[in-house]
């Protein structure tokens, strides 16, 4: 008996490799108990085809729907090899696609799979739960905007707030970089509501207290740190002005000038053990309170960091120098003669003149300056009837500066951050040290 041999080939790429993964992280088995398909509904699972059709995006790059159904027809038994499904092309037509597109936007059942679904990767890997980074970002594209759409004109990071933008908010473990919870919201809304739900969702999917939240200034906000604080949890972020008013922070810089208390260093190991110093740590406290929820009152010490990172405040003092000696040549130059330049009339406009130069170059706190007027005499003798006088010639103005105290001490502003149990007492080896005089708000139990 004859049989005939068929040979088919394929395109294998890293397909085997992603479902693998998927499978190992139990993606098909979450959603298909989480979502429940249509009665009518038959083929693969919704599980399984949101498998494969992630697979098709990682593996192509391309988010399309109509293009799914023709690049699973030339990988079938590719595909059937790994998946162990008896999957036809049909089963990723794009109105299936969108289906289950329709069917995963259930906000309440989400929340519930994307906890399950953090919950099995933890597991998985056996993933170490110490701090947790959230930040917000957006993109503008070029999308029509709508009255109930996610493009939305809104404050624009991206500096196009001529284009609609949707906003993202990602926590993720540190220092991997797994996505925990990820929050998709029109461009409209500010950042400062959005950080205390997804806190709370990662809480409710690692199952942990004692974290430590890392976030930008707009996570700052005392109401924020105050629930994070209620929670057994940590902070560290900085601090706008209003948290840290320009006072306060001056009188810290005072201090730490003064030298009372000395500074912890921060260092950074290569690889090869040597030992970078970058920044220089002084230690305050402050004690906090605020009201959780409308009815809870909180309390809790928060440890204040001012660091003055080295590199930053090498090049604050590089620019300062620069922004001092460019308006010393221009003040110099304010009042010589030549052509084309304007001739002052009184000491009050040499005055204002040099004020805007100082302005200009935002030195007017290490700049004074001092105007002088000169006016000379002549005298005239008679002649052809005319008596003898003492004729005076156009007053002359004069400008002179002196600088009151060394640019050193103004060679930076600081910047106020909060930070958590990653950054308890110890030597500091792994602290990051952005700014030239930072303080940073550690939460202390």
């Amino acid at each position: 008996m004859n049989e005939t041999l068929s040979i088919v080939t394929e395109r294998v790429d890293d397909i085997p490799l992603l479902v693998a993964q998927m499978r190992r992280m139990e993606l098909p088995a979450v959603i298909d108990s989480y979502f429940v398909a249509h009665g009518n509904r038959a083929g693969l699972s919704l599980g399984w085809t949101a498998t494969v059709w992630l697979t098709h995006i990682l593996s192509q790059g391309d988010h399309r729907l109509n293009q799914v159904q023709p690049w699973a027809e030339r990988r079938l038994e590719t595909l059937r090899g790994s998946t162990g499904q008896p999957l036809v092309a049909l089963d990723l037509t794009d109105d299936r696609l969108a289906d289950l597109l329709r069917t995963l936007t259930d906000d309440a059942v989400w929340r519930g799979c994307e906890r399950a679904l953090g919950r099995t990767v933890l597991r998985v890997y056996d993933l170490q739960r110490a701090r947790v980074r959230v930040d917000t970002t957006t993109a503008s594209g070029y999308g029509q905007v709508t009255e109930d759409g996610l493009f939305q004109f809104g404050h624009s990071k991206d500096q196009r707030p001529d284009l609609p933008q949707v906003k993202v908010l990602l926590a993720t473990l540190d220092p991997l970089g797994l996505p925990v919870v990820t929050t998709v919201v029109s461009g409209e809304h500010a950042d400062d509501p959005l950080y205390r739900p997804a806190i709370a969702q990662v809480r409710s999917t690692l199952d942990q207290r004692g974290l430590l939240y890392v976030g930008d200034c707009k996570m700052g906000a005392l109401d924020t740190r105050a629930a994070v604080a209620a929670a057994g949890d940590y902070d560290l972020c900085p601090l706008a002005s209003t948290q840290a008013p320009t006072a306060l922070l001056e009188q810290y810089l005072q201090e730490a000038w003064a030298g009372d208390q000395p500074a912890r260093r921060v260092e950074r190991t290569d690889a090869e053990g040597a030992a970078t110093h970058l920044a220089a740590v002084y230690e305050r406290s402050a004690t906090l309170t605020a009201v959780v929820d409308g009815w809870r009152p909180v309390t809790w010490t928060k440890r204040r960091l001012l660091v003055r990172s080295l590199a930053a405040a090498r090049t604050a003092e590089a620019a300062l120098r620069a922004r001092l000696r460019r308006a010393q040549e221009a003040l110099a130059a304010l009042t010589v003669p030549g052509q084309g330049k304007r001739r002052w009339q009184t000491g009050a406009e040499v005055e204002q003149a040099a004020q805007a130069v100082l302005a200009h170059h935002q030195v007017a706190a290490l700049l004074w300056v001092e105007s002088s007027t000169q006016t000379h005499t002549r005298a005239v003798r008679a002649y052809r009837g005319r008596p003898a006088r003492t004729q005076e010639r156009r007053p002359r103005h004069r400008s002179t500066q002196r600088q009151p105290r060394p640019p050193r001490a103004h060679a930076g502003a600081p910047h106020l951050y909060a930070a958590g149990p990653g950054e308890r007492g110890g030597s500091g080896r792994h602290h990051r040290a952005p700014g030239l005089a930072r303080l940073r708000h550690q939460s202390a139990r």
